[in-house]
């Protein structure tokens, strides 16, 4: 019996990452509650379109050195009616829940490495 009580936790805890998801992408369009992104690499990039949550959160994203991860800082003033997502190709990690709606865009952080000239 304990074992059950102990194991129930962690399933569900498992299937519930298991169904949300969180993924970089460009977002090329944004109309009304959808956002059109392009998902996956250069190469062999899809575009799908996504519905986002009334209260989603948008932000800058700064990159941590420690953890090597992309973090959500300052939020973005008026969300996904800032100016900033006019231009059609903004890089950002997308965060969905269990019904595929996107609930955080996190914008920029680490892009590729820069080029020193030593010249």
């Amino acid at each position: 019996m304990r074992k059950i009580l102990i194991a129930a936790p962690i399933i569900l805890v498992c299937f519930g990452v298991a169904l949300a998801e969180e993924f970089r992408g460009t977002i090329t369009k944004v109309d009304g509650n959808k956002i059109t992104v392009l998902k996956g690499k250069k190469g062999d990039a899809k575009e799908v379109t996504l519905t986002v949550v009334e209260n989603v959160k948008v932000s800058k994203g700064k990159f941590n050195k420690e953890t090597k991860k992309l973090e959500a800082g300052d939020a973005i003033e008026n969300g996904l009616k800032n100016e900033l997502f006019s231009s059609g190709k903004t890089r950002a990690t997308f965060t969905t829940n269990d019904d595929g709606k996107v609930t955080e865009i996190v914008v920029g952080g680490r892009g590729g490495k820069k080029k020193r000239n030593n010249n």
